[in-house]
C-alpha cells in the first residue's frame, strides 16, 4: 500500500455569542483538518490549528515527503518529517494523527493499540468552559454554568481568570467554590495576562480556595515561558503550563528547570501522541505530572483520548491522580458535527474506543459545508 494523496481542509464557523479567555474573544472557531489517501482506499484522518502556514507547510512541504511511501513506515516515516526541514509541530501533530488513524484501519487495531495497549478504557474529563461573554458578568454565570456542568456528570472543571480586576475575578473563583462545593476538583487558566506579582497574588488566593491548578498566568513566550520556575517554586498551588511548546528540544529545556508541576503538551502542536508520550516520559522522570492541553475538533479530542489512555497514573496509590481529558465547552460545530461517530462522552467520562484507528467516523459532506477553499 502507498500513499498517494493529503488534502487539507480549512473549515470556519461564526459563533453566536463572542465568548474568550482573558485577552480576546472568539468571534469564530476555525480547524484545519487533513486527509491522508492511499491506493488501496483506505484513508487517516487529523486535525491541528489553522494558523497562518501550517495548511502550506502540509501541502507543499510534508505531502512531497510523503507520497508514495508506505504508510506502515511509521519510524521511517516519522524521522523524514522532522527530518532536516526545521519541522513543524502544528503541522506535524496533525499529519501525525492522520498517519496513525491510516495505520489503524489498515492493521485493524486502534491507536492506542498501535502504543502498547491502554491502561485504562475510561478517561475522565474535565470540563473547559467558564470563559468570558462579551457584556456579561462572570461572578454571575460562572457559578451557574458551574452548576449545569456539575448536572452532567462533571467532576472537574475550569474557568478563564485574569479578563479584569483581581477581585472581580476572585469574586467569580470563590462564587464557583460556593456552587460546587467542596468535593469538585476546579482549576483557572490565566492565559498570559499576569505580571510575575500579580500572577503569585492570584496563585495564593486559588490555594486559599483549594484549587487544584494555576494554569499559565504568566505570558508564555515560548519556546522561553519565562518566570514560570519562580511561580512553581513560589507557589503550593501546582503550576500548569506549556501548551504552546511545538517539540520535545522545547519540552526538555522547560521540564529540566521545573517551569511547571504539571506540563500540557497538545498531540496537534506538538508532533502527534508519539511526541507526547515521550515529553510525559521525560516529565515523569522529574516528578511532573503530565495533564494534555486540548482545545480543538473531534479528531483532536479523539487523538488526546488515546494519548490519555496511555499514560499510568501518577503513582502507585491506591487514590491516585489520574490524567484528565480536556474537554472545551466553547461553541464548535467541529467537535461533533462532522462526523457519523465520535467519542462517547458521557457523565464525565470519555471512552476508549476499541474499533480501528481513531475510532470516529467523518462525514466529508458535513465537512464540505463548513470548508472554505
Amino acid at each position: 500500500m502507498k500513499i498517494t494523496g493529503i488534502k487539507t481542509f480549512f473549515l470556519k464557523h461564526p459563533m453566536t455569542k463572542a465568548t474568550g479567555p482573558s485577552n480576546f474573544y472568539y468571534r469564530v472557531r476555525t480547524t484545519l483538518i487533513i486527509k491522508v489517501e492511499t491506493d488501496e482506499g483506505v484513508s487517516g484522518w487529523g486535525e491541528t490549528v489553522a494558523f497562518t502556514g501550517v495548511r502550506t507547510l502540509i501541502e507543499e512541504q510534508y505531502a512531497s515527503i510523503l507520497i508514495g511511501r508506505d504508510p506502515l513506515a511509521h519510524r521511517e516515516n516519522s524521522r523524514e518529517i522532522w527530518g532536516q526541514n526545521f519541522g513543524n509541530g502544528m503541522a506535524i501533530g496533525g499529519l501525525t494523527i492522520a498517519l496513525d488513524d491510516l495505520r489503524g484501519k489498515i492493521l485493524k487495531m486502534p491507536v492506542v493499540d498501535l502504543y502498547g495497549g491502554r491502561l485504562r478504557s475510561q478517561i475522565p474529563a474535565y470540563a473547559s468552559a467558564m470563559n468570558y461573554i462579551e457584556g456579561e458578568d462572570p461572578a454571575e454565570f460562572y457559578p451557574r454554568e458551574a452548576t449545569e456542568l456539575l448536572g452532567q456528570g462533571f467532576r472537574a472543571m475550569k474557568m478563564r481568570l485574569g479578563g479584569q480586576s483581581i477581585p472581580k475575578d476572585l469574586a467569580a473563583a470563590t462564587a464557583v467554590r460556593k456552587a460546587v462545593g467542596p468535593d469538585v476538583k476546579l482549576m483557572a487558566d490565566g492565559n498570559g495576562a499576569y505580571t510575575l506579582g500579580t500572577a503569585i497574588k492570584m496563585g495564593r488566593k486559588l490555594e486559599e480556595l483549594d484549587y487544584y491548578w494555576w494554569e499559565e498566568p504568566l505570558p508564555q513566550n515560548a519556546p522561553n515561558y519565562a518566570g514560570y520556575e519562580v511561580l512553581t517554586e513560589k507557589l503550593d498551588i501546582p503550576i500548569a503550563a506549556c501548551e504552546g511548546l511545538t517539540n520535545r528540544a522545547m519540552f526538555h529545556d522547560a521540564i529540566a528547570r521545573r517551569a511547571m508541576a504539571i506540563v500540557q503538551p497538545d498531540v496537534a502542536l506538538a508532533g502527534g501522541i508519539g511526541e507526547c508520550l515521550f515529553v510525559a516520559e521525560m516529565a515523569r522522570l522529574r516528578g511532573i505530572q503530565c495533564m494534555p492541553h486540548c482545545w480543538a475538533g473531534g479528531l483532536v479530542i479523539a487523538a488526546s483520548v488515546h494519548l490519555l489512555a496511555l499514560l499510568p497514573d501518577t503513582s502507585w496509590g491506591r487514590y491516585t491522580e489520574v490524567p484528565m481529558l480536556e474537554l472545551d465547552r466553547v461553541e464548535n460545530p467541529f467537535r461533533e458535527n462532522i462526523f457519523h461517530k465520535t467519542i462517547t462522552i458521557k457523565n464525565g467520562f470519555a471512552t476508549v474506543p476499541t474499533t480501528p484507528g481513531l475510532g470516529v467516523d467523518v462525514d466529508e459532506v458535513a465537512l464540505k459545508r463548513y470548508a472554505e477553499k
